[in-house]
């Protein structure tokens, strides 16, 4: 198709409609439910959790990849899923249970979907990451739950891709982010009230990108997920047009040395940690 404005209100239509016809959005994956109705059981076993988990290879593959990674930095890896339980708790394996659960509800549906849906996680999982390692350095907020508030604050753009299941309407990359700035965030909204997951997290999504809301003075899961995406922006295009990073609410909340910025204009904390920003994105994917 070519790229005129009634073009576009093409695709614009596709979207609304998914809008409104809320069984075309996914659910979660019956075992994830299973999963997580274990997990808030009083007295759950490892066995029982274990033998759940392993009826799904990825997860227990990404269980197994995310305790042994940099983000956790245990001494001796995980050898068995009993392990992994062992090292992560409850709460952690909810989590990354959840984080895993994203990747896999959208269908792709031809290889230009595929494409751009991978690009799309290649982002939202670096900014994870960026949150992350910021959460590991404040020190009061898990890097998991930090993990779990910036992707499901991007759901939105990940649910904008399940309207295009016609492999002739799939949009340019130009045209795909047009559609995640005007639908996103009301579909994140859509998605996590289906899923009935904590309104904290429903909440951010809302919030997310209003570098000025205050809050309290203590930095807040929401402050750490507005810095994550205040850096993937700037890392993604160079040409975005962002306020100064220190004149962000999230920024004022920073004391030192985590505020002190580098030359190129963001967090010294991240540039000079990159690789190991890379490593968390890499247990993630």
């Amino acid at each position: 198709m070519g790229d005129t404005q009634s073009d576009y209100s093409v695709y614009r239509q596709v979207v609304s409609q998914l809008m409104s016809d809320q069984e075309q959005l996914p659910s979660l994956p019956m075992l994830t439910l299973d999963i997580r109705r274990a997990l808030a059981m009083p007295e759950v076993s490892m066995a029982r959790l274990s033998s759940l988990i392993s009826r799904d290879p990825a997860l227990s593959a990404l269980l197994m990849k995310y305790a042994s990674s940099a983000l956790l930095r245990t001494r001796v890896p995980p050898k068995t899923l009993h392990d992994v339980l062992r090292v992560l708790g409850i709460q952690q394996v909810d989590r990354v249970v959840m984080v895993h659960s994203i990747k896999s509800l959208f269908t792709l549906h031809s290889a230009a979907h595929k494409q751009l849906f991978m690009e799309a996680w290649h982002r939202v999982t670096l900014k994870a990451s960026i949150c992350a390692f910021l959460a590991r350095a404040v020190g009061h907020i898990p890097s998991d739950h930090a993990v779990l508030a910036s992707l499901l604050s991007e759901v939105g753009s990940l649910a904008v891709l399940s309207a295009f299941k016609d492999a002739s309407l799939i949009p340019t990359p130009a045209r795909y982010y047009s559609l995640c700035r005007a639908y996103s965030k009301s579909l994140g909204v859509i998605l996590l009230k289906k899923w009935a997951v904590d309104d904290e997290y429903v909440h951010i999504i809302r919030e997310v990108g209003n570098w000025t809301l205050g809050g309290s003075r203590q930095i807040e899961l929401l402050d750490l997920v507005n810095l994550s995406l205040y850096h993937s922006i700037g890392r993604n295009n160079a040409a975005a047009e962002l306020p100064a990073l220190t004149s962000l609410a999230a920024y004022g909340k920073l004391g030192a040395p985590q505020n002190e910025v580098s030359t190129g204009g963001d967090l010294s904390l991240i540039s000079e940690h990159w690789p190991e920003i890379e490593a968390i994105a890499t247990a993630l994917r």
